[in-house]
């Protein structure tokens, strides 16, 4: 009889962060999955698995809304957000009909974010024609921002460069005191802990295992609140592993969130060939 295997204590950053985001997952909910997210994808679809069956997802690739699941790839994403569609809009229908019924979460990765959740994925630079560095852009963040209180962040490497005390540009609008719509984030995790942005700063509310305190502070550019009940954030479980690694991306495309270089171009490049070649 084979033996089955032992996951723990042993895991992956990119794991501990899709596990974080599945548990933020609740059943009814509707998310929406942006584009080249697969930390996000993994979580959410782990999330359905464990603990919120009826949960369903709405992507920009395809503008469907998905009730299924299916293993996460790269040249054939596609397949998951397309072909198993209950319905495909375009983006504009998309954006008129189901943001306003369903008013979906949404987890957003920013280049960019301040102590009240402000995001900046536009550029690096005072100047916007002429920027040390031009972003993806921001998509939906500044239609959505403004109006629901739905917005959840992840960062897959905590720094001074994506925490800083003042962003350059703001692209998502984060929590303003007096506002009457809206209301930034609500949620944070990185690779050094979780956040939540309570009274509307952000807030330190648990450190992942074996990361100080210290090390957090040093590598966030403002003044963090500290929760005063501060906890470390619960591994992974077994049944968490196993699905990550043999159900939901066993090709292990959440890893390319916390590469950068040569390193994602390597593994980059061995995910494709295993995907053409299956």
């Amino acid at each position: 009889m084979t033996a089955q295997p032992d996951y723990s204590p042993d895991y992956s950053i990119d794991e501990l962060i899709s596990v974080c985001i599945s548990r933020q997952v609740q059943d009814g909910d509707v998310w929406a999955q942006g584009i080249n997210t697969p930390l996000v994808s993994a979580g959410l679809i782990l999330g359905k698995i464990r603990y919120a069956p009826r949960a369903r997802f709405t992507s920009a690739i395809g503008q469907a809304l998905v009730q299924d699941w299916g293993a996460l790839g790269i040249a054939g994403i596609e397949e998951l957000w397309v072909g198993k569609g209950l319905i495909h809009l375009g983006f504009a229908a998309g954006a008129a009909e189901i943001l306003p019924k369903f008013q979906p979460k949404e987890f957003f990765r920013p280049a960019q974010v301040d102590a009240r959740g402000n995001l900046n994925n536009i550029a690096f630079g005072k100047d916007y024609h002429k920027p040390r560095m031009r972003l993806p852009g921001s998509g939906g963040i500044p239609d959505v921002t403004p109006q629901y209180d739905h917005s959840y962040l992840y960062v897959p490497r905590h720094s001074r460069v994506t925490f800083a005390e003042k962003i350059d540009f703001i692209s998502g609008l984060g929590h303003m005191p007096h506002r009457k719509s809206g209301g930034g984030p609500r949620y944070l995790v990185t690779d050094l802990g979780q956040f939540d942005w309570r009274d509307g700063c952000m807030r330190l509310v648990s450190l992942h295992p074996g990361v100080s305190l210290e090390r957090v502070i040093r590598k966030t550019g403002f003044e963090l609140e500290i929760a005063p009940a501060l906890v470390e954030t619960d591994p992974p479980e077994p049944e968490d592993l196993r699905l990550l690694r043999e159900e939901i991306d066993p090709l292990s495309t959440r890893k390319l969130e916390t590469l950068g270089g040569a390193a994602r171009k390597t593994l980059l490049r061995e995910i494709l060939a295993r995907e053409t070649s299956r």
